[in-house]
């Protein structure tokens, strides 16, 4: 878009500064310049625009929505990270694998506690999604530093996702047992994701 609005002005200067004197040159110039500025600030407020637009289009999930994901995600970091413990080759594959059971097992019973104390309660779906049931079958045929290699992997972008989730419904969710514990649980998801992206530097 810059170069097709900066396409149409230069002409327009360049014929004026080559007939003109130097008081005019001046003139066209400073044209130019305000020109300059004016698309500028048009493709300025064009990409605030879109960033706006995409920032109303995340939309904030609903409790049960927001249970059922957070029980998904639960339930597949804890299945990956059995799966770890008999198929990763690295001891700090192994260790971070531990470390996700323990703590995926606790976010899960805060959750379910948080999904209790609602009004209405919300009972939480831990089926995990075609995706996650997929990502799973693909781990279970690998072993050793090929396992290492997926799994990190997909600790990354499981945490990415999660992250989001807690931040989001944290910040604006509706249900305030549920806002409460995205908030607590959202720093521990934080801290994962920074092991885990150690891990895949490795």
């Amino acid at each position: 878009m810059r170069n097709h609005l900066w396409m149409s002005v230069a002409p327009i200067a360049a014929l004026a500064l080559g007939a003109c004197s130097p008081k005019a040159e001046q003139k066209a110039d400073n044209a130019l310049n305000d020109a300059g500025a004016a698309v500028s600030g048009a493709l300025n407020s064009t990409g605030n625009a879109i960033d706006n637009a995409q920032q109303a289009l995340t939309t904030t999930p609903t409790g049960q929505e927001f249970v059922d994901a957070a029980a998904k995600s639960d339930a597949f970091e804890i299945e990956a990270a059995k799966l770890a413990t008999t198929n990763a080759q690295s001891p700090q594959v192994k260790e971070f694998a531990g470390m996700m059971v323990a703590a995926h097992t606790e976010s899960t019973a805060k959750i379910k506690a948080a999904a209790k104390a609602a009004s209405p309660a919300i009972t939480p779906d831990a089926t995990l999604t075609k995706d996650q049931a997929e990502d799973l079958a693909e781990l279970k045929a690998l072993k050793g530093a090929a396992f290492d290699k997926e799994y990190i992997d997909g600790q990354v972008d499981a945490h990415e996702d999660a992250l989001d989730l807690m931040r989001k419904y944290a910040a604006d969710g509706t249900v305030a047992s549920l806002k409460q514990a995205a908030g607590e649980i959202a720093p521990v998801v934080e801290k994962h994701l920074s092991s885990a992206r150690a891990l895949d530097k490795d």
